[in-house]
């Protein structure tokens, strides 16, 4: 009797856990719950025979891109027939135009197969040109190249030339140009330049799988020039994206004109009321500043404004003349040829390269020959002075004082910062 009692509780027992078990799975469902199962617990595992394929790798083709090639030459050894080249030129020119591939990046061939499936085009060391030929229509994009950005510190000490220090310093020549650039309204780096100035700044670098491949901007820079302190401090506005320097209290460092149409010259000739004329061997007035530079210099409009002459003139061989605001005029001369687009209406922005140097007119060698006229009235361009630019403000001042802040304790008290980009 009591093993009968034992089995009937045991049948009772399990009778009342399976309608435990079955109210709680009609609770579940009725409250809207569910449980979700992994498809991959009920896949079939595949036969082997029945294995998707490795896919075929793909293999790349590189170019090294070399001058006065066209993409329809470049193409033509891989299969590509002209009209092929035009059709793709067409289908993407909306992205980019294939007439204009930069000589020395490289151009790399992508195939799968039998079948080439894309291209891609260096533009510059940061961004490249990815086409994709898989579809009917060919497709492209701009990518960019996964950079690394170091912040990094440059010192030196002036012996000889701006860009003698800098390479001494271990950088390259395009940073020198960046500096001059920023001090170029208020340091001539050729009249303005002594032995034992010294400049310390902080600069972007860029990286692309360890190796250096451009300069990002100057974030801040002291340039010590004839026991002048200069500061400098890049500040970027929060609501047009817009970048400037200015000094630690706010001032812009640009002034109306900057001190030289060029970045490195020797001055040959000043200004002056009589001067024996090099040709015509007669004393009369020289009423510009001749710098000697080589052939091919890049000359810079000194501001912004707008060309009112663009040709040959005379004695004055190719010149460009340009009017800018509050009653000033520019003249450059003897120029060897003048920059593309330059033409009279054009208008042209501070620092544009507007000509190059030549030797074209009455010249006795390479020279940029500069005036300045004011009110329609001839003035030394070295000893005149200029209004400078607006300062920051007053809205941007709270966090550009902030900002300069946090770069003179890096300029200070440098350390080694990384950070990705």
């Amino acid at each position: 009797m009591k093993t009968g009692r034992g089995l009937n509780k045991k049948k009772l027992l399990a009778v009342f856990l399976s309608v435990l078990i079955l109210a709680l799975i009609f609770l579940m469902l009725s409250s809207g719950h569910h449980w979700s199962l992994k498809r991959a617990a009920f896949s079939p595992e595949l036969k082997p025979e029945e294995k998707e394929p490795d896919p075929t790798p793909v293999k790349v083709e590189e170019i090294v891109i070399p001058p006065g090639k066209t993409i329809t030459a470049l193409l033509n050894p891989y299969g590509f027939s002209a009209s092929r080249v035009i059709q793709l030129r067409e289908a993407i020119k909306q992205t980019y135009d294939l007439a204009r591939i930069p000589a020395g990046n490289k151009l790399r061939l992508l195939k799968q197969a039998e079948d080439w499936i894309g291209l891609q085009l260096d533009l510059d060391p940061e961004r490249y040109l990815e086409i994709d030929l898989r579809p009917e229509k060919p497709e492209a994009t701009i990518k960019s190249h996964p950079t690394e950005t170091r912040l990094v510190l440059v010192e030196g000490v002036i012996q000889d030339s701006l860009i003698q220090a800098v390479n001494e310093a271990g950088e390259g020549d395009l940073l020198a140009l960046m500096l001059a650039e920023i001090f170029g309204w208020n340091i001539d780096f050729y009249l303005d330049l002594r032995k034992g100035d010294v400049f310390r700044l902080l600069v972007e670098k860029k990286y692309l799988n360890g190796q250096f491949v451009t300069y990002g901007p100057i974030l801040a820079a002291w340039f010590i020039n004839q026991n002048q302190s200069h500061e400098a401090y890049r500040f970027q506005f929060p609501d047009s994206g817009r970048a400037d320097y200015f000094d630690q209290n706010g001032n812009s460092l640009r002034k109306e004109f900057l001190k030289s149409p060029l970045r490195y010259a020797r001055i040959t000739s000043r200004f002056s009321s009589r001067r024996l004329h090099p040709i015509r061997k007669i004393y009369r007035p020289h009423y510009g500043i001749d710098y000697a530079a080589p052939v091919g210099t890049p000359v810079q409009a000194t501001a912004s404004g707008v060309v009112t002459f663009a040709g040959w003139n005379g004695a004055a061989g190719r010149m460009v003349r340009i009017r800018h605001k509050n009653a000033y005029e520019t003249m450059y001369l003897h120029l060897q040829k003048l920059a593309p687009a330059i033409k009279v209406g054009t208008r042209v922005e501070s620092g544009q390269v507007i000509g190059y140097v030549g030797s074209s007119g009455e010249s006795t060698g390479p020279h940029l020959d500069y005036r300045l006229l004011y009110h329609g009235k001839y003035v030394n361009p070295l000893s005149w002075k200029f209004q400078p630019a607006e300062p920051l403000p007053e809205q941007h001042r709270p966090a550009f004082f902030q900002h300069v802040q946090v770069l003179k304790n890096l300029l200070t008290y440098p350390l080694s910062f990384y950070y990705p980009h």
